[in-house]
């Protein structure tokens, strides 16, 4: 009997092994801490409460004053700047176009923006016809969205009908010039070594030529690939022309775009009378920059525990194979330095001391969280009222833009160019875009002060009177005031002066 026992015991306990062993099989989301798309549950479970405990509770029973709610709601005062967007140079006349210029962009929505004006601005020096860039699948996010599934073509060829030649397909007799035929070999056709941020006469010495011999030239890849500096003023009026005026989004994402924008301003019936209605009608957008491939590559502990910093090493580690090394820096170190984004509880701590109440309209612009709904639960706490695409659109509304990360970012890009206010919780692609735009725009955005919040944050003894005082103190200037562009520095970040006269 007892004999019998054991073996029930056993064969219980091998199948039990066996279970274990399928299961992740059968729910590869449960086990998986590499998925790009979502994070794990894992990661879930172990995302972090609050840990800031101490300056919460301050921010959460502060008491705003007037004057706090007027000065940061309040539009920047004219500056002296104004765009100065006129006719580059000469017309262009079709019939000398020397060839036709493909280009290849990667890289996210923002990176694509660069990519574009980039390659009508080597058409220009090149004197060629552009056919419409061709988008590369998105690594990451896995998007095919085309250049005419985001941007409105006909509306580009129009505004820049003057300056170049453009067309949406090559002739028939350049038609086996295509992405496939690049990918199987060596090609006389295509230029592989741009250089980054190469100069104009790089491209009139080696592109130029072939355009003579061919007829076509490919540039494959083609990211970052023209300099910011020592360029004709014509080149640079170009390039913003072309950032500023002819990217426009297709009409879907614009009319849900001024939905969300809409509703993001209408009154709210539940806030009616109470403290703190200046706000009322204006909102922000939170670019609240925390997916996983962020936080993998940043190297910094973000309070999630051994299961966090395991998952996230074995995702470094796949994805980027050894190219993003173990740091040499303890976290303290890089949190000293400013070199840890923000966790979504440090931004709403900065928009709390910053004079943004818990009736503040908050947009929430951001792919998938890691960690999820449990990483972003303090910030939901003192911003009631955050909002994002599921909450205010329907799933209607949102079917042409769902599971589409270019379309999904287009959106947010858009509410962002019609918010009050700006921030993002750390620099990247999507803060550069919008501190270039809102700049040229002269609306109001605001900078964090990384290596300021970093070491108050590292503080653990720091009361919240204190750190309010600092973090206003640290950020009167960095609210959208005029900066500009130093050599080398991105002109689709800081237009000014080459995109604005004063």
């Amino acid at each position: 009997m007892k004999l019998q026992s054991l073996q029930t015991q056993s064969q219980r306990a091998a199948f039990a092994g066996i279970f274990l062993i399928l299961l992740p099989n059968f729910f590869p989301n449960l086990f998986d801490p590499l998925g790009r798309a979502y994070p794990s549950m894992f990661s879930e479970w172990n995302a972090p409460s609050a840990k800031h405990i101490r300056l919460l509770e301050g921010a959460l029973h502060q008491e705003i004053s007037e004057k706090q709610q007027s000065d940061i709601w309040s539009p920047l005062a004219y500056q002296g700047w104004k765009p100065c967007l006129d006719s580059a140079g000469v017309p262009f006349n079709p019939e000398k176009s020397q060839g036709y210029i493909q280009v290849f962009l990667d890289g996210g929505l923002n990176q694509q923006r660069m990519g574009i004006c980039d390659a009508v601005a080597v058409a220009k020096i090149l004197n060629a016809t552009l056919v419409i860039p061709h988008l590369e699948v998105n690594p990451v996010w896995l998007d095919s969205s085309s250049f005419t599934d985001i941007f409105d073509v006909d509306h580009f060829i129009e505004v820049l009908h003057n300056e170049i030649s453009i067309v949406k397909e090559l002739p028939n007799m350049y038609s086996w010039s295509t992405r496939e035929y690049y990918a199987t070999g060596i090609r006389p056709t295509r230029i592989k070594t741009a250089p980054v941020h190469a100069s104009a006469n790089w491209y009139l010495e080696n592109v130029l030529p072939m355009l003579n011999s061919h007829g076509i030239a490919a540039i494959a890849p083609f990211s970052h690939r023209l300099a910011f500096d020592n360029l004709p003023k014509e080149i640079q009026l170009l390039r913003c022309k072309v950032n500023f005026q002819a990217l426009a989004f297709v009409p879907h994402i614009r009319i849900l775009g001024d939905n969300l924008v809409q509703r993001l301003r209408s009154s709210l019936s539940k806030n009616k009378g109470t403290k703190g209605e200046r706000g009322k009608g204006k909102f922000i957008v939170l670019h609240l920059r925390f997916d996983k491939d962020m936080a993998a590559h940043s190297a910094c502990d973000f309070g999630g525990g051994k299961a966090e910093k395991l998952a996230l090493a074995k995702y470094r580690q796949v994805i980027w194979q050894g190219r993003v090394m173990k740091t040499q820096f303890t976290d303290d170190e890089l949190r000293q330095k400013g070199r840890c984004p923000l966790t979504p509880e440090e931004t709403g701590l900065l928009l709390r001391a910053l004079g943004f109440n818990n009736n503040t309209r908050l947009y929430l612009a951001s792919h998938k969280v890691y960690g999820g709904e449990a990483r972003i639960a303090t910030l939901r706490k003192m911003f009631p009222l955050m909002e994002d695409k599921k909450s205010l659109a329907s799933d209607k509304e949102r079917a042409q833009v769902e599971k589409k990360a270019s379309l999904l970012a287009a959106v947010d890009y858009y509410v962002s160019m019609h918010a009050d206010i700006f921030i993002s919780a750390s620099p990247g692609n999507m803060h550069n875009a919008m501190l270039g735009y809102r700049a040229y725009k002269n609306m109001k955005t605001i900078r964090p002060n990384m290596v300021l919040l970093s070491q108050l944050f590292l503080n653990e003894t720091m009361e919240w009177p204190e750190f309010q005082q600092a973090v206003e103190d640290g950020h009167r200037n960095r609210q959208g005031q005029i900066r500009l562009r130093k050599e080398t520095q991105s002109i689709y970040t800081y237009p000014i002066p080459d995109c604005m006269c004063f």
